[in-house]
C-alpha cells in the first residue's frame, strides 16, 4: 500500500488524521490518564502496509508509535505516526509443536482459547484483554512464571519491521532478537510471533481474602513472605491491598472495603495443603481458591477490563524488607488521604532466575511491586515516589511492562552491559531514532 498521497478520502482507513470521523476512536486505548494525538495514523491490517507506513514516517523523518490495546501508555502523545494493529489479530495453534502463531494485534484471551481444546496454554497474564506482543516484549510476567519463566523465554521466532522500513524474520541466536524481548520497545514494529506454550489443562488457583480494616495488613504481608520461602517453583502467587471505592457497579462484598488478598497459581494436586497456613493469618472475607480449567484463570486476578485512568511504577527488590513494604502500605492505604492506590508484591524466583538469551533484567530479583494509583498524575507520583524511596536500599530496577507515566521511563530498565547492547542495536536498525516506545 502506497501512503505518499495522503489527500485521499480521509474518511477511508487505513489512513487518518485529526478531524476525521474515525480518528478518536482509533487513537483511544485502555489507559485513558494519557491521551495520543499523533499527525497520521496507520490503521494496519497486515505486516505489508506496517512496512509502508514506516517507510512512509521514515522519508519524512516522523517519530513512529505502536498501539495495540493501549494499556502500556507511558504518557501523553502529540504529533508523529501511529501505526495501530488491533485489526491483526489472527491466531494459529499447532498442537503438534506446542506453538501458536499470532499477529501483532491478538489479545490473550484469543490464545488462551484457542489452545484450550489442545490441552495447553499461553504464558498470558492476568488480564485477557492485554495485548500478546506488547507483553511480551517487556518481558511478560504471567499466571505460571515461576514454573515456566517470563513469556519472553518461550518466543521462537518474531516477525518485525525495523525502523529502516525492512521487514525481517527473527530468530534465536539474533541479536534483534536478543534486544526485541525484555529490551523495552523501540527496535521495530512487530507484526507477528510464534510462541511456545505449555501442557496446562487445569490449574489449582484463586484468591484468599481478608479484610484490611480487620486483619493488620502488614500482619498478612509478614506471613506471605515467609510462606513464599516454602513453597514449590511450581506455584506462583501474588500479595495485593486494593482500597475499593463505595459504588453501586462493585460487588456488595467489596464495596468500601479495604481488601488484602493472596493470589494463587499452581498445577500440583495439593494446594489446599500449600495454602492452609495462610488461612491461619485472620478472619477469611473471601476465599475463591478451587481447581479450575485454565481457561478461567483470569478470575484468579479478575481485573478491570474497563478502560480507566491510572498512573504506576514497579521495582524489582533482592529481598522484601517486611518492614520497608509495611510502611508502603501505610502510605497508600486508605486513611493515608491520598489517590486511590493499588498495591501488588509478585513472588519471584524459580524459572524466572533461569538465563535466558534475551534482555530481560533482574533475574536474581526475588519480589516485584507494583504500585497502580488511580486519578491525576502529579497527586498519583506524590504518592508513588516516596513509596518506592522506602524500597531502594533492596530495589535492584524496574520492570517495563509497569511502568506507567514515570518521569524517565528508562531509567533502572536494564544493567549497564544491557543498555549499552541496545544502544548499539538501535543504532544499526533505527538509525534516525523515530521508533519510540
Amino acid at each position: 500500500m502506497d501512503f505518499t498521497d495522503l489527500d485521499a478520502d480521509p474518511t477511508q482507513l487505513p489512513v487518518l488524521r485529526p478531524g476525521d470521523p474515525a480518528y478518536d476512536a482509533e487513537v483511544a486505548g485502555f489507559q485513558t490518564g494519557f491521551s495520543q494525538r499523533p499527525d497520521l495514523v496507520v490503521a494496519a491490517s497486515g505486516a505489508d502496509e506496517v512496512v509502508a507506513a514506516v517507510r512512509h514516517a521514515t522519508a519524512r523523518n516522523l517519530p513512529v508509535r505502536v498501539q495495540t490495546t493501549g494499556h502500556g501508555l507511558p504518557g501523553d502523545v502529540v504529533g508523529g505516526l501511529l501505526v495501530t494493529t488491533s485489526r491483526m489479530d489472527r491466531v494459529e495453534v499447532d498442537a503438534e509443536a506446542r506453538s501458536a502463531r499470532v499477529q501483532a494485534g491478538t489479545r490473550w484471551r484469543q490464545v488462551v482459547a484457542a489452545a484450550a481444546p489442545h490441552g495447553l496454554a499461553p504464558l498470558n497474564g492476568s488480564a485477557p484483554s492485554v495485548g500478546v506482543v506488547g507483553y511480551t516484549l517487556g518481558g511478560g510476567l504471567g499466571i505460571l512464571a515461576r514454573q515456566f519463566g517470563y513469556a519472553a523465554d518461550h518466543v521462537r521466532s518474531l516477525d518485525v519491521v525495523t525502523g529502516d522500513g525492512v521487514a525481517r524474520h527473527v530468530t534465536p541466536g539474533d541479536e534483534l532478537y536478543f534486544g526485541l524481548l525484555g529490551g523495552g520497545h523501540g527496535l521495530g514494529v512487530v507484526t507477528g510471533m510464534e510462541i511456545g506454550l505449555v501442557p496446562v489443562r487445569t490449574l489449582y488457583g484463586g484468591a484468599l481474602a481478608f479484610d484490611g480494616r480487620q486483619v493488620d495488613p502488614a500482619a498478612v504481608l509478614r506471613a506471605y513472605e515467609a510462606w513464599t520461602r516454602t513453597v514449590p517453583s511450581t506455584l506462583t502467587s501474588s500479595f495485593a491491598a486494593v482500597p475499593y471505592p463505595d459504588l453501586p457497579a462493585l460487588p456488595p462484598h467489596l464495596r468500601g472495603r479495604y481488601v488484602v488478598s493472596v493470589r494463587v497459581a499452581y498445577t500440583g494436586d495439593d494446594g489446599d495443603r500449600l495454602v492452609a497456613p495462610l488461612r491461619e493469618a485472620g478472619p477469611v472475607l473471601s476465599d475463591s481458591l478451587r481447581v479450575m480449567p485454565y481457561a478461567d484463570s483470569h478470575t484468579i486476578h479478575s481485573d478491570p477490563d474497563f478502560p480507566h485512568a491510572y498512573h504506576g511504577d514497579s521495582a524489582v527488590l533482592r529481598e522484601l524488607d517486611v518492614t520497608a513494604a509495611a510502611e508502603v502500605l501505610a502510605r497508600t492505604g486508605p486513611d493515608a488521604g491520598g489517590p486511590m492506590c493499588v498495591v501488588q508484591i509478585n513472588h519471584l524466583g524459580g524459572a524466572l532466575a533461569a538465563p535466558a538469551p534475551n534482555a530481560v533484567p533482574w533475574r536474581e530479583g526475588r519480589f516485584l511491586v507494583r504500585l497502580l494509583s488511580v486519578g491525576e498524575r502529579e497527586r498519583a507520583r506524590a504518592v508513588l515516589d516516596p513509596a518506592f524511596a522506602a524500597l531502594a536500599p533492596h530495589t535492584l530496577g524496574r520492570s517495563a511492562n509497569f511502568a506507567f507515566g514515570a518521569g524517565d521511563r528508562t531509567r533502572g530498565l536494564h544493567d549497564a552491559e544491557t543498555t549499552k547492547r541496545l544502544a548499539v542495536l538501535r543504532s544499526v536498525y533505527d538509525p534516525a531514532s523515530l521508533l519510540r516506545s
